[in-house]
């Protein structure tokens, strides 16, 4: 059974930066791709970014390109996404997610087969 736990959340200043780190385990790291999610409150999941199995093809929605990049070590089955320009709207919860097609570069949740529970991300003003 894949598990998947995310961590380095935490508030910080408009303009700063974060880095989310998510930590796979229970089957073959390499075999998945992976994306981020993120869920403000009040409003729909939202998709972030994504990167295939071998990390040399992502996708980012619109509102993160140019200030978000997402990476992942297969060597050490962690996905990351480095934050930076941060705003206040970027305030959400985020989530990892693992998707049983490695070549894929899915931005619908329901695409993903494994989910963590999430780290708060809180951007003050």
């Amino acid at each position: 059974q894949v598990q998947l736990v995310e961590s380095g959340g935490g508030l910080v200043q408009a303009g700063g930066s974060l880095r989310l780190s998510c930590a796979f385990t229970g089957r073959t790291f390499s075999r998945y791709a992976m994306g981020w999610f993120r869920q403000a409150p009040g409003k729909d999941r939202e998709f972030v970014s994504t990167i295939n199995w071998s990390g040399d093809r992502t996708y980012y929605s619109d509102s993160v390109k140019g200030r978000f990049t997402i990476s992942r070590d297969n060597a050490k089955n962690t996905v990351y996404l480095q934050m930076n320009s941060l705003k206040p709207e970027d305030t959400a919860v985020y989530y990892c997610a693992a998707d049983w097609s490695p070549v894929s570069l899915g931005i619908n949740g329901k695409q993903y087969d494994y989910w963590g529970q999430g780290t708060q991300v809180t951007v003050s003003s």
